[in-house]
């Protein structure tokens, strides 16, 4: 899960972290309400969305009085901001963050994630802060640090103060850098986060080191556990079908291409995206109905499939093991007749009750294709999709 850069820096507020003060505003009276309430001689006006490169969009612009912010706020607010993150639908600004202006001296890049090969966070940074860091990793990797952290000990003083030296913190800031990540930190393996990015960090000329930007993602397995970060979440900013599926227990992601997938267990919603590929199709969702999906949830997801417009064809995959195939089989038959389907459907189904859930499909009636494995499943679909 996603928030705003607002939220982040709200919630790094709450830990110690320094931030410049700021305030949301949903209109252009309030952007000049907040602008007053804060009182610099300089504000800057962001639009706040779930992505990344809101400068290089004209989402981010720097005003210099009252006047230049309700300009720049009612340039930006309802404007479709397209950037490297949003795909080229881009994102409708709903919401601003204004933010007093300070004094940069230096700019850098502070992030942490967790790694999947040590299974353990590791924290990064940077002098090319305010860069994307996929660029300074492809153009000059030398220029970030890495610190594993170790579970039982968490980030250590030490750990941050040689990231700050590596990165060229000056020397007389050190001790607020160190102050910075270890708070950072905290707020990442408390609050059960992904990624956490602080893109820039910056020295200011009285002194401080603070963030410029945050950037957080929240794992989804842990949200149970996190009332207030579930409170942060701005729907307006998510996938409509995500939503929906989100109400199912449905893992759901939507994607560019015309093949509809329903799968259960994420390895095999890979492998069947991929061999959908090599065939020379192009899946439309990633769709992972689970081990103990009912035939409700199968139709669900079904309808969920079938609202994305660019769908010409449905593959369907199982392999039961805890999940039975006559389920499945029965919730195929039922969402076909209460949709109307009448686009190519494929099912390939193996495991825990295979002969009958292929008999159930036989004897619907219904122009479903059968297919013997997941490879003639993957051929079939993109098949009669191409026809």
């Amino acid at each position: 899960m996603n928030i705003h850069e607002y939220q982040g820096k709200e919630l790094l507020r709450n830990y110690g972290v320094a931030v410049p003060n700021g305030q949301v505003a949903y209109s252009v009276e309030e952007a000049v309400e907040a602008a007053k309430s804060l009182g610099g001689a300089v504000n800057v006006v962001k639009a706040q969305i779930h992505a990344g490169g809101r400068g290089k969009a004209g989402g981010v612009k720097v005003a210099k009085n009252l006047d230049e912010v309700r300009t720049y706020a009612d340039e930006i607010l309802g404007k479709t901001l397209v950037t490297h993150q949003t795909g080229p639908e881009g994102k409708l600004v709903k919401r601003l963050l204004i933010e007093e202006g300070c004094d940069i001296q230096n700019e850098y890049y502070v992030g942490l994630v967790v790694d999947r090969a040590t299974s353990r966070i590791v924290m990064m940074a940077s002098e090319e802060g305010g860069t994307e860091i996929e660029e300074v990793a492809e153009a000059t990797p030398e220029k970030i640090f890495k610190e594993v952290v170790d579970p039982v000990t968490g980030l250590m003083p030490y750990q941050a103060r040689r990231l700050a030296f590596n990165i060229n913190i000056p020397k007389e800031l050190v001790r607020e850098a160190v102050k910075f990540m270890m708070g950072l930190y905290k707020v990442f393996s408390e609050k059960d986060c992904s990624i956490a990015e602080i893109n820039p960090l910056v020295t200011t000329g009285d002194g401080k080191v603070m963030a410029l930007d945050a950037k957080f993602n929240f794992d989804s397995n842990a949200l149970y556990r996190q009332k207030d970060i579930i409170e942060y979440r701005d729907l307006d900013e998510e996938d409509e079908k995500e939503i929906e599926a989100s109400k199912f227990d449905l893992s759901y992601i939507s994607l560019d291409g015309n093949i509809g997938c329903m799968v259960n267990g994420a390895g095999l919603a890979m492998s069947t995206m991929d061999i959908i590929k090599h065939y020379s199709g192009d899946p439309a969702n990633f769709l992972d109905v689970g081990g103990g999906a009912t035939k409700e949830k199968v139709t669900e997801a079904f309808k969920i499939i079938l609202s994305d417009k660019n769908v010409k064809g449905i593959y369907v995959n199982i392999f039961g093991g805890i999940m039975k195939c006559d389920i499945i089989a029965d919730g195929v038959v039922a969402a076909t007749k209460q949709v109307g389907l009448e686009i190519p459907l494929v099912v390939r189904l193996e495991g825990t009750n295979v002969e009958l859930g292929k008999k159930i499909l036989k004897e619907s009636g219904l122009n479903i294709t059968a297919a013997d494995s997941m490879a003639d499943g993957a051929e079939k679909i993109v098949s009669l999709v191409k026809a």
